[in-house]
């Protein structure tokens, strides 16, 4: 084990002590891409990156000339003044689904997808345990697109849509990608990893089975409602952050706990995530990958998100998240 386990993360940030992000914030009315460190100081950073897709775009430059500005900028706000947006405009979005293995697991005890007569309560979860592990051994990971327009920030309100009632959370590490390639082998794969950051996979449950008469029974555009992303508050580099494994992912809704478990139940790890996604499509900077959910998510308890719950969130040295839920106006997301 590193020491990521064992850092100190500062209150004021969600940051270990000693790194720092980079995203996309607003202060005073203005707009700007800007470095926050550990202590609470944010740096802008505009007149050099016209946004972080720009710093990206040029990594194995930028990410030098940010270790410098995170030391020797001029601080021009406090973490707490500043309003996080989701720190990427544009991103194409890449998502792995099924990717953790108790998840995987506890879905299908609660689904029971494949009954048999006569077999144990233990029996059958001995029989999930064995097809998660062949999986590991044998399979390939799935995954899904999604829409950049679906993005909010860390501290946004998320507006529960009035089509479908079953909102849900999934709270996964997001791989930023930092150089674009094809077919890329595993052992290289984190060569194109720039950093990571914190997602809310939001989705409407109940919206996603189709029962017309087609012959696909899954319908993934539920996921991509307005807000339905809350992204941030920063993206940390990948040197900073620590070996994804050893980040504790925690969710809470109203402060009770939802989420709770290590990445390193990942049936794919970081390195065969962006393996994947790169033989089946072209890698651009500022690209995300989200790696999956762990269990605890609102369909297993028979609890979904309603207005005016609070959903807190948090990932081992990427940050915070706080979101309010909102229903949905007819004509769109309210206008704060």
């Amino acid at each position: 084990m590193s020491d990521i386990a064992t850092r100190e993360i500062d209150t004021r940030t969600g940051l270990a002590h000693g790194t720092y992000g980079f995203g996309t914030f607003k202060h005073r009315g203005r707009t700007f891409p800007g470095i926050v460190r550990s202590d609470g100081g944010v740096i802008d950073v505009a007149e050099r990156y016209a946004d972080t897709h720009a710093i990206l775009d040029r990594w194995q430059t930028s990410a030098a000339e940010l270790r410098q500005l995170a030391t020797n900028g001029e601080v021009i706000a406090q973490f707490a003044d500043v309003t996080p947006l989701p720190p990427l405009s544009h991103p194409n979005i890449l998502a792995a689904g099924s990717n953790y293995r108790q998840h995987v697991i506890e879905m299908y005890e609660h689904n029971d997808f494949d009954p048999r007569p006569g077999e144990t309560r233990e029996q059958r979860r001995a029989r999930y345990e064995d097809l998660m592990d062949r999986r590991i051994r044998e399979g390939i990971p799935y995954m899904w697109t999604g829409l950049h327009s679906s993005l909010c920030g860390a501290h946004d309100d998320v507006h529960l849509p009035a089509r479908g009632r079953n909102h849900d959370w999934e709270l996964e590490v997001a791989i930023v990608i930092g150089r674009s390639e094809r077919h890329v082998p595993p052992e290289r794969a984190l060569e194109l990893v720039a950093g990571y950051t914190i997602v809310n996979d939001l989705g409407t449950n109940d919206t996603f089975r189709r029962t017309d008469p087609i012959p696909f029974p899954h319908d993934w555009i539920g996921k991509s409602s307005p807000t339905f992303k809350p992204a941030g508050p920063f993206i940390v580099p990948r040197e900073l952050a620590g070996p994804v494994p050893e980040m504790r992912i925690r969710l809470s809704v109203n402060d009770r706990p939802m989420q709770d478990s290590f990445a390193n139940d990942m049936i794919f790890g970081v390195a065969r995530l962006v393996s994947y996604a790169s033989s089946r499509v072209r890698l651009l900077p500022g690209d995300l990958i989200l790696t999956g959910s762990p269990p605890g998510n609102g369909a297993i308890r028979g609890k979904f998100l309603t207005a005016g719950d609070i959903i807190g969130a948090e990932i081992t040295g990427l940050g915070r998240q706080r979101n309010r839920c909102l229903d949905e106006t007819p004509f769109g997301p309210v206008q704060n």
